[in-house]
């Protein structure tokens, strides 16, 4: 005997939990926008068997991956969780997205099977009902379940949001054990960015020199710098070709816009990022944590450079599309450092801003950082203080009351974000982890199919949005939905151009009184949200 049912993408669908929420029969969509549901299937039998899929509809370019389970030892650190976690307790996690090829995969029958099926509606579509039929077979028997997808005849219009996670180039040559900038890793570093892009990403931090991040004081990570130095005693002499092949793969992928790597090392500008030149023909190390900050080689290195590397931007075409930082997440005790580095880079930028993630408005009341990335748990001052253009990011810390992705929270949890990012009118969101596939503070390198908590470090989940693959790329559930809540961003945007006015409250009960910390955490009100969202879409169209 075998049955299929079919759910929505919100639920986490554990191996050994009984499904809560009813099964999905049908739900709408606008024109430009992914679409996701899953398969349950459950089958008697012993061992595993081949277990075959069949989707048929007249939708075209349908995919179907099996849903994977990965272990998560930390899921939140201790004392700072809430009660709005699927569990606390280590053990196995739904997330990656794994293609199945040939329609066909092994399947246990003591176990249930996910699928995730997932496609795209194109611009224009025509609108109208469309029938989605999922059918299994194997030695057990033969199941099928109907979907209906409704298309609305309205589009969705493009993304406004920035959207960032930073991309670690050391993590892909590691991983995959090819040298850096290497053909291999040039074609590896692309199939990764064309990923990300089409989960909304359209901003990649750039490694004009090797990001001082996450890395223990001391230690280096390997070298991803694209800029070629040359030094002759107090003068310098910069290469761009490795970064102009940078910028042009970028965009093929999709990527428009690019943040500098930071320009002093993380937690208050302390000292200088790795930064390697050519000397009397022999590749060194010039600058690192053993030079501070503030030393007069490091000015006359940036005073030359600045000029250089921004007049090579311009020339790109990416004045207004290009950000500088200084050093990620200062704290109030790193206000007179991150004051002294700011001087200093400061009169070479002139038009291009500088962005850094942190949580003391003292810095943006300062003057210091003009264009804060606030974090989610302690972005209230800075809304209350109506900075334009604020940006927003989480990470590890953000584990309490707020969004976040980790793999422990409900899917719930993550969309969200995407209905506050509207009401806020957030005009940036950056998140750390894309591949970050190392320990804390890069001691080591993981395996992130074995270690998705950066050996503890790290909530499970926090680190690295995708998984690295024999290919390349093999996407999570995570991010995946993180990119559906972009698409509630988009579709909220499209009904207060067409309506005049902010839609939420009509649709989403509790959207007033909304904030980063308190929201409606139920799937079924978020998915109820969205319908209503494109019932009104559709009713202002006619």
């Amino acid at each position: 005997m075998l049955s299929v049912t079919l759910h929505s993408a919100l639920e986490k669908i554990f191996l050994g939990r009984r499904i809560m929420a009813p099964p999905l029969s049908s739900m709408s969509c606008l024109g430009g926008e992914e679409f996701a549901l899953q398969a349950v299937i459950h089958q008697d039998g012993w061992g595993t068997a081949p277990l075959h899929i069949a989707v048929e509809s007249p939708l075209e370019g349908l995919r179907v991956f099996q849903v994977g389970q990965v272990p998560c030892a930390l899921t939140a650190y201790p004392g700072q969780s809430d009660s709005n976690y699927l569990t606390t307790q280590p053990g196995l996690f739904p997330d990656p997205l794994l293609p199945v090829q040939e329609g066909v995969v092994e399947a246990s029958a003591f176990l249930p099977t996910v699928l995730w099926i997932n496609g795209w509606i194109p611009k224009g579509f025509p609108p109208g009902e469309y029938p989605i039929v999922v059918r299994v077979s194997s030695s057990s028997g033969q199941g099928e379940a109907r979907f209906t997808l409704r298309v609305v005849g309205r589009d969705l219009p493009d993304q406004k949001l920035i959207y960032t996670q930073w991309f670690h180039g050391d993590c892909l040559a590691d991983y995959y054990q090819v040298p850096v900038y290497s053909e291999e890793h040039w074609n590896l570093w692309e199939k990764f960015l064309t990923a990300a892009a089409e989960e909304g990403v359209n901003m990649v931090l750039t490694p004009i020199l090797t990001p001082p991040l996450d890395t223990q004081v001391g230690k280096e990570r390997p070298c991803v710098q694209l800029l070629d130095v040359e030094r002759e005693g107090n003068r310098y002499r910069f290469g761009f070709s490795r970064l102009e092949r940078f910028l042009r793969m970028a965009r093929r992928c999709g990527i428009e816009r690019f943040e500098m790597a930071h320009l002093f090392t993380q937690w208050g500008a302390a000292a200088t990022p790795a930064v390697y030149a050519v000397e009397q023909g022999e590749r060194k190390r010039i600058f690192g944590w053993d030079v501070p900050a503030s030393s007069p080689e490091y000015r006359a290195f940036l005073s030359q450079l600045l000029p250089a590397l921004t007049g090579f931007l311009r020339e790109q075409g990416l004045e207004g599309k290009a950000v500088f930082h200084i050093s990620d997440e200062p704290e109030a005790a790193h206000l007179e450092s991150y004051r002294q580095a700011k001087e200093l880079v400061k009169p070479f930028l002139n038009g291009f801003p500088l962005y850094d993630a942190l949580s003391d408005p003292a810095y943006y009341d300062s003057g210091l950082v003009e264009h804060p990335v606030a974090a989610t748990n302690h972005i209230d001052p800075f809304l209350e203080r109506q900075v334009p253009g604020l940006w927003a990011y989480y990470c590890c810390g953000q584990g309490v009351d707020v969004g976040n992705r980790f793999l422990a929270m409900p899917s719930a949890r993550n969309r969200i974000v995407g209905w506050q990012l509207y009401k806020f009118q957030i005009a940036g969101f950056l998140h750390w982890g894309y591949n970050f596939w190392n320990s804390g503070l890069s001691r080591q390198r993981l395996n992130p199919w074995q270690v998705t908590d950066g050996n503890g470090a790290f909530p499970g989940g926090d680190p690295f949005s995708v998984y690295p693959g024999p290919e390349g790329p093999v996407q999570s559930l995570r991010m995946k939905v993180f990119h559906h809540g972009l698409q509630d961003l988009r579709a909220l945007e499209l009904a207060q151009a067409l309506t005049g006015r902010d839609v939420g409250p009509e649709v989403l009960p509790g959207y007033g009184e909304m904030t980063f910390a308190q929201y409606p955490q139920g799937a079924e009100e978020l998915l109820a949200a969205r319908e209503r969202l494109n019932a009104l879409v559709e009713s202002a169209s006619c």
